[in-house]
């Protein structure tokens, strides 16, 4: 069984600006399983692409079709919604 210490981070994860907002690329796997793609925008909103990448670079490649496709907007969820008090 796998825990958190397993996990291997892909070099290419990173922090990305465009158009002056910024999300995280997480490229991460376990120990025998392929590379997952996630993307956390600045609310703390996750986006997990679908199925596991034979390469961490094929990973990468895809954000980077999405980003030029779609726009780093589309890739950012909306606000928390306000707490009252």
């Amino acid at each position: 069984m796998y825990d958190e210490h397993d996990l291997i981070i892909s070099p290419l994860q990173q922090k990305y600006t465009a158009e002056g907002k910024t999300v995280e690329v997480c490229i991460y796997r376990l120990p025998d399983t392929g590379w997952t793609l996630e993307i956390v925008d600045p609310y703390a909103n996750s986006t997990l692409f679908d199925g596991e990448f034979d390469s961490d670079q094929a990973a990468f490649d895809l954000f980077l079709e999405e980003l030029e496709q779609e726009g780093i907007e589309s890739m950012i969820g909306p606000a928390p919604a306000p707490t009252s008090r």
